[in-house]
């Protein structure tokens, strides 16, 4: 009978244990210690998450290379009106940065952190991005127009100014929200998420009515300034190179407005979500909206406004006299001199016996005088001077006269 408790205790703890089933067991690709919410970035079974997740990873690796080169290269850009171009083109790249590392933070699972920088970093990055924009179609503007473009770093910090204010709306969203009503972070309708991104969007509508402007007036002033002199003519070559890059710029802003149109219409209206008590739950669209934006910016607007600064402007036709950047080396006094260096002495002298054999074997008017060339004639106005008396010959070299 002693036995009996024991056995009641063993059962007992048995039953305790099978009432509690194992986790289960890792995907494939995944070892045991990667916690389940993060299993999606390794899951080779759902291979959707492992490719995104590269695409994101391969884009800000793009990002970071070439930000890189743009201030290893900063240097080498005299020009003023192509290195204004920097600044903003240097905040778009670390901005582009951090939408493909945020990208990442919708792909795994969900907790109260990060659904807090999931709502609070969405709005301001894709702001910044878009005043990046936006300040380069106001550089762009200035530059078609003949007037200086402001310097980069006024650019950038003109683009942070514009962005900061998306900044304030998604922070008083999130505390109005999360702390103030004690709403649950990853639970939000999504007509106020769109909402909230309304002034990003307004900024990418500048932006690009900004780049068309551009293109289409850029075209007129450089028809107007064709012809004429060689100062007008490169003033439209200088106009037509930004009127290329006005061309990537609204390209990049009109691809990323019809993918704004497509990814809310579809995350609005798509799975019902235009209802007040929907809430968002599933948030994959969110990520590759987000990959999708930072690849169409990478490839239409940074990397060729990267190729057209760093790339030589145009060498000028005409020769600049008073250029003193290149000189000539200095002789070498012990070189010898060309055989044909000029030689008064010898060619005059060579052309006064060709003259003479020329004129002796010809013949002249007056065969019987013999040339005199070299002897001293008076003219007419010296005889009326003289009162009509030849006057006396000038003494040559020999010290003795001629006649």
């Amino acid at each position: 009978m002693a036995v009996s408790p024991f056995i009641i205790c063993l059962l007992s703890l048995i039953g305790y244990g099978s009432s509690h089933p194992s986790p289960p067991p890792p995907p494939r690709g995944c070892s045991v210690d990667v916690e389940p919410p993060y299993r999606v970035l390794c899951d080779l079974e759902s291979v959707w998450g492992v490719v995104l997740e590269a695409v994101a990873c391969s884009g800000g690796l793009a990002s970071l290379v070439l930000a890189v080169l743009l201030l290893v290269k900063l240097r080498s850009i005299s020009d003023h009106a192509r290195r204004s171009g920097v600044g903003p083109l240097l905040l778009l790249l670390g901005t582009l940065l951090g939408i493909f590392s945020i990208s990442l933070a919708f792909l795994v699972g969900k907790n109260q952190v990060l659904c807090v920088i999931r709502r609070a970093f969405w709005g301001p990055l894709f702001a910044l991005c878009f005043s990046s924009l936006l300040v380069q179609g106001v550089r762009l503007r200035r530059l078609v127009a003949g007037k200086t473009s402001p310097s980069g770093s006024s650019l950038a910090a003109l683009g942070l100014a514009l962005a900061l204010v998306q900044g304030i709306i998604s922070a008083e969203w999130v505390l109005l929200t999360v702390v103030r009503e004690g709403h649950p972070a990853c639970e939000y309708p999504p007509l106020d998420f769109a909402l909230t991104c309304s002034y990003t969007l307004g900024l990418l509508l500048i932006a690009m009515g900004l780049s068309l402007g551009v293109v289409l007036c850029g075209g007129e002033m450089v028809a107007e300034g064709a012809g004429g002199s060689e100062e007008d003519r490169e003033g439209g070559s200088e106009k037509r190179r930004w009127k290329c890059n006005a061309v990537w710029l609204f390209l990049s802003s009109l691809a990323s407005a019809l993918l704004w149109v497509a990814w809310l219409g579809f995350y609005l209206y798509g799975g019902g979500g235009a209802k007040k008590d929907v809430k968002v739950l599933d948030e994959p669209a969110l990520a590759v909206a987000l990959v999708i934006q930072g690849w169409i910016l990478l490839l239409f607007h940074a990397i060729p406004e990267a190729h057209l600064c760093l790339r030589n402007p145009p060498q000028s036709n005409t020769q600049d006299f008073f250029d003193t950047t290149h000189t000539s080396p200095p002789p070498h006094f012990g070189d010898e001199l060309p055989t044909h260096s000029h030689r008064p002495f010898p060619e005059n002298q060579a052309f006064s016996m060709e003259e003479h054999g020329a004129s002796s074997s010809h013949g002249s008017v007056r065969p019987g005088i013999a040339f005199r060339g070299h002897v001293y004639q008076p003219t007419e106005m010296a005889l009326v001077m003289n009162g009509g008396t030849m006057p006396t010959a000038p003494v040559n070299y020999t010290g003795r006269r001629l006649w």
